[in-house]
């Protein structure tokens, strides 16, 4: 970065298992969400938290602009990727499905996102993962082609 340069940036990635698949089990999550945020603070950012289920992840972190949001989110893809078949957890290759969401907070929304993200199992009692990834456009008013989206098999 440049020197002068100051800034604070809360960003909020969701990405998902290729197909959607639910192979993130709890005993994979505890090795794969740890290496991710590793990896954020190793790219010159801060992770707050990240956790997910078994098809998706949340990922929310405090955004260093040395790099854009779509370089990270390649970064983060690529790396856990190849964390996750290095470890060979899976027959065939381990995927993240094409394409990501963004969301931006405040920093008085920090905890309330950080809290969010921690109790994902919880609320996944009670929403399924297309209600969740759709509930986030509507709340950021973000126009979306249902052809681009994730395949929901929900």
């Amino acid at each position: 970065m440049t020197p002068g340069t100051f800034t604070q940036i809360y960003l909020h990635f969701v990405f998902a298992v290729k197909f959607r698949e639910a192979l993130l089990q709890p005993e994979q999550q505890k090795e794969v969400f740890p290496f991710i945020a590793g990896l954020i603070n190793s790219m010159g950012h801060r992770s707050f938290e990240v956790n997910g289920m078994p098809d998706h992840v949340h990922v929310f972190m405090s955004f260093s602009p040395a790099k854009s949001p779509s370089e990270t989110i390649k970064e983060i893809k690529r790396a856990s990727s190849n964390f996750i078949n290095d470890k060979k957890w899976f027959p065939g290759k381990f995927q993240w499905q094409n394409g990501y969401a963004c969301f931006s907070y405040s920093k008085s929304q920090v905890d309330t996102v950080v809290n969010y993200i921690q109790n994902q199992k919880e609320h996944h009692y009670k929403t399924t993962f297309q209600e969740e990834y759709l509930a986030f456009f509507k709340k950021f008013e973000v126009d979306y082609d249902d052809r681009f989206l994730f395949e929901f098999f929900d």
